[in-house]
């Protein structure tokens, strides 16, 4: 997958950002939103496009559109940055593929231990059950 390419279709949109700040937070708008279109994405294929949405939902809205914000410095450019680094990343983390499990046999000495503490458990529970003189 070509990042640069993959740049091209953000689209950012800039607003005030809330908390203290002064005048800056009143004057600049510093917050920074990005948009990426999912379903119409010509760099992604389909398979990714699915594992995008599956992946990513909770920051995806009902068109399809793929949400993220930062207004954490006071700089409009050090918020692109990083929102944009942070879209990397998370496009990173969803189009990349679950490892396979490998299957693995239980040890020896797994299954005695585990059945050692069942028979202790056992045990302490037969213990607490009245006692009855014959």
């Amino acid at each position: 997958m070509n990042l640069e390419q993959l740049k091209q279709e953000l689209t950012f949109k800039t607003a005030r950002s809330s908390g203290p700040g002064g005048q800056n937070v009143n004057k600049v708008e510093t917050k920074v939103e990005l948009r990426f279109d999912v379903s119409n994405s010509r760099i992604l294929d389909e398979t990714e496009k699915q594992m995008v949405l599956t992946n990513l939902s909770n920051r995806i809205n009902a068109e399809g559109v793929l949400l993220l914000t930062n207004q954490t410095t006071r700089s409009q450019l050090d918020n692109k940055e990083a929102v944009t680094a942070e879209f990397f990343r998370l496009i990173e983390l969803a189009t990349t593929p679950p490892k396979k499990r490998k299957k693995v046999k239980p040890l020896t000495a797994d299954r005695e231990k585990r059945l050692s503490i069942k028979k202790q458990v056992s045990e302490k529970k037969s213990l607490r059950s009245k006692v009855t003189l014959h």
